[in-house]
């Protein structure tokens, strides 16, 4: 056996541990897309509350910077810009709730912690499964049904209504990300019409446009170079986020990825503690926790239905 080995010629790589190396690289990539985006929010977080920078401002000039950055580092090297959509209406709607996610955003994250917003935002692939029946007729069982229920009662121990105030900034928050939901559903949706690179390029410029005027008219001209260079970093780090984002699922599928997401709220801590001081309660915590495995359990549910419609007829999908 050995002699045979040694006189065969040199193995090449199997398909499968190229698999395995892509979607090792691929999961590396959506860890530091999801740095990135927590990034973003503790610079816009900074610039709001240390800075006093008014929170159009903020958010127009995180579309602007993302424009710059695409055309000096996607549109070259990775994707080609095109303003051309079977469905314009459609993107422009899309682009119109990230404009507002943004900016609700950033408004909820000048009162909450970083943790407290990452953990409601967690909330959006089991709104997306919710919302995903009535209107794109793709409906769940109840098995993803209780694992909704469960993500939405793990919010409701980040706000603790009853036990202590709900701070209005939580109830913004939670409009961002049902604003973000609806987005990923018009994501969903364009995919079948339009090629990514029609989709990305609607999505900045949107914003640029649509927040130009009110930005400017409460516009904060910064006093310090250091304002500047952080104001501009806004850009860097959602252009560079959604850059490695599009790598990582040219590596691997959404749903290998999907869990790795969750990372985000080991950045906001950290950020969140090393830049403002904030230590996560107690409450963010637990309703973490049970947002985070609700999520997961979903996941599952979603790979078992796929693994079910790949091995051919099986039981009612439709009940799982």
């Amino acid at each position: 056996m050995q002699k045979h080995l040694v006189m065969s010629p040199r193995p090449r790589p199997s398909s499968s541990v190229t698999d395995d190396s892509n979607r090792v690289k691929a999961i590396g990539l959506m860890a530091l897309a999801s740095l990135c985006f927590a990034a973003l929010d503790a610079t816009g977080k900074y610039l709001i509350v240390e800075e006093g920078v008014p929170v159009l401002e903020v958010s127009w000039l995180r579309f602007v910077g993302h424009v710059v950055f695409s055309a000096v580092v996607l549109w070259p090297f990775a994707l080609k810009p095109s303003l051309r959509s079977a469905k314009p209406m459609i993107q422009i709607f899309r682009s119109a709730l990230m404009v507002v996610t943004t900016g609700f955003n950033f408004l909820a994250l000048k009162y909450l912690q970083l943790d407290q917003t990452i953990t409601i935002f967690f909330l959006t692939p089991l709104l997306v499964a919710a919302l995903a029946g009535p209107l794109l007729d793709e409906w769940i069982g109840w098995h993803r049904m209780l694992a909704i229920v469960a993500g939405f009662l793990g919010v409701l121990l980040v706000m603790h209504p009853g036990i202590g105030t709900v701070h209005w900034a939580m109830l913004i928050a939670l409009v961002a990300t049902l604003g973000y939901a609806i987005y990923n559903i018009a994501t969903r949706y364009l995919a079948a019409f339009d090629p990514p690179s029609v989709t990305q390029t609607y999505t900045p410029l949107a914003g640029m446009i649509v927040l130009a005027p009110p930005a400017l008219a409460v516009w904060h001209w910064p006093a310090d170079p250091l304002q500047w260079v952080l104001l501009a970093s806004l850009g860097f780090w959602g252009g560079l986020g959604h850059w490695f984002l599009i790598l990582a699922h040219r590596g691997a599928p959404a749903p290998v990825l999907a869990p790795f997401i969750y990372l985000g709220l080991i950045w906001m801590s950290a950020l969140g503690f090393l830049v403002f001081g904030d230590v996560p309660t107690l409450w963010t915590l637990s309703g973490a926790a049970v947002v985070i495995l609700s999520g997961l359990y979903l996941l599952a549910r979603e790979r078992k239905v796929l693994g079910e419609v790949n091995a051919g007829p099986a039981s009612d999908i439709a009940t799982q």
